[in-house]
């Protein structure tokens, strides 16, 4: 099928029995390619494994020399007990993958050694069957540890299961689970040719390969940080490009009964203690992944799981190594707190930019806010709006539809609406001191230059500021959410997605 984004489109509107044609050229979807580069070797965690396969979950396309890879493996080989956290999608219909893994995360205490992520079956409103092939991908890990004779979290035989699982693509489709078992079972000798787990910086981009559907990039990132004098390293991938406007939370805090995909796995070599490692990463989710949207749409599988194994402690203290801990050493807790969230915001970032069709890429920042709460709430009705986000793909500077967004949001404390301003802000990439554009100010339609809001408007990538003057009670909250805008190829793609 023919990208819409290639060429002028004819419209046809019916009148009675009149007909009007209208011809025009979309634009077309800016290329991505500069978001992705290989991730220098010092830079990655040490104590991990990792590749990804093909499992004959997706069909080669013609043309395509290989088959598309379509299942990661990740597996930490630390000598030091390996910390695991995750947060999990509130969608009512759960799917099989994210259900397991919570259990789990919740009968280890948080302990967990082995990834297996899937790409092009998510798994999700599969029934039993779905459950049982969930189980299946956890012992098939389990088996991969045994088989290469990693330690276990505790030091001694597992006696609960060691191995999260995570599946993205086409929901109501069951997996084709024998293919995926044996194609785990096809890591477990070294010697064997199709042996692909290695810790090269390859291998991490083939893991993220793995988890791909509509991306169109490799998501990819990582980072070395600093704590109580020791150097640590974290990296991470994800993958989204539409159903993107997560919502999710720890294990621990899932209600017990029911309630395209964010997908997301950091790891760091850095020892944190289960507890805290969950405290951060919910932490960090609630400030990056639960602060994007590409579409509106919460999936069924939306989960970000992190692994944190202690193998970067330097080998003086390695026989001794705890835990960093919120509670014994807050102050480091604090620190890897801090880095994980910013790193998570990296990650998120590039979903949107990755966003299905999208030609922008937009922060939407709510100020002066009377919390956090309401600042978030605002900002995501802004970023979920069909109207707003149009009319960024048109490039217009109609910020009439924002302002109605941030009146339409539920909040805690009512707004002033004469004390609200908003404003069109310019990249800073392409302005180093970015002088903000006001459309509106203290509930007053501003003069506006017209010629420079849609020269802001035609950046790739701009900010939108609404500021709440304290919400009638002198708040100082902030938040910031990311998105994208509508494009004609965001309806191409999604009215064939299964095509």
């Amino acid at each position: 099928m023919t990208s819409i984004s290639k060429g002028p489109i004819r419209l046809f509107q019916r009148f009675l029995s009149t007909t009007t044609t209208t011809t025009f050229t979309a634009k077309a979807t800016p290329s991505k390619e500069h978001l992705h580069s290989p991730i220098p070797e010092e830079f990655l965690p040490k104590g991990y494994l990792l590749t990804g396969i093909h499992a004959g979950i997706k069909k080669a396309r013609p043309g395509q020399p290989n088959p598309p890879v379509d299942l990661a493996i990740v597996l930490s080989t630390s000598p030091h007990p390996t910390a695991a956290a995750a947060c999990f999608t509130l969608n009512a219909f759960r799917a099989a993958p994210v259900l397991v893994s919570r259990d789990v995360l919740v009968n280890s205490n948080g302990r967990a050694r082995a990834v297996v992520v899937n790409s092009g079956c998510a798994n999700a409103v599969t029934g039993k069957k779905g459950i049982e092939d969930a189980w299946s991908m956890v012992r098939a890990g389990d088996a991969l540890l045994r088989t290469h004779g990693l330690p276990s979290s505790d030091g001694e035989r597992p006696t609960t299961n060691e191995t999260l699982v995570m599946s993205t693509g086409v929901i109501g489709v069951n997996l084709p689970i024998a293919a995926i078992v044996n194609a785990i079972h096809t890591q477990s000798d070294p010697s064997l040719p199709t042996y692909a787990l290695a810790s090269t910086p390859t291998a991490w981009d083939a893991t993220a390969r793995a988890f791909m559907t509509t991306d169109t990039f490799p998501k990819l990132r990582a980072r070395t940080f600093q704590i109580n004098g020791s150097t640590y390293r974290m990296a991470g991938m994800d993958k989204g490009a539409g159903m993107i406007h997560p919502r999710m939370v720890g294990s621990d805090s899932l209600p017990t009964s029911l309630h395209a995909t964010l997908l997301g796995l950091i790891l760091t070599d850095a020892p944190v203690s289960p507890r805290s490692l969950q405290s951060a990463l919910s932490h960090a989710v609630d400030r990056s992944f639960n602060s994007i949207s590409v579409d509106g749409d919460m999936s069924t599988n939306d989960t970000i799981v992190a692994l944190a194994n202690g193998a970067g402690v330097p080998n003086e203290r390695s026989s001794k190594v705890e835990g960093i801990d919120e509670g014994t050493d807050p102050d480091a807790y604090r620190i890897f707190r801090d880095e994980l969230t910013t790193f998570a915001i990296d990650l998120a970032k590039l979903v949107v930019r990755d966003g299905e069709g999208a030609t922008k890429f937009v922060e939407v920042s709510v100020e002066n806010a009377a919390s956090y709460a309401d600042a978030h709430c605002i900002a995501s009705t802004i970023s979920t709006s069909a109207l707003v986000k149009t009319a960024l793909y048109g490039e217009d500077a109609n910020w009439g539809r924002i302002l109605s967004s941030t009146g339409s949001a539920t909040l805690r404390t009512p707004l002033d609406p004469s004390s609200v301003s908003v404003s069109f802000v310019p990249s800073s990439s392409t302005d180093p001191a970015p002088v903000p554009l006001p459309v509106l100010i203290n509930g007053e339609p501003a003069d506006v230059d017209e010629a420079r809001a849609s020269e802001i408007l035609g950046q790739d990538e701009f900010g939108i500021v609404v500021d709440l003057g304290g919400q009638g009670v002198g708040g100082k909250a902030c938040a910031k959410y990311w998105t994208c805008d509508f494009s004609y190829e965001y309806v191409r793609i999604n009215g064939d997605y299964r095509s």
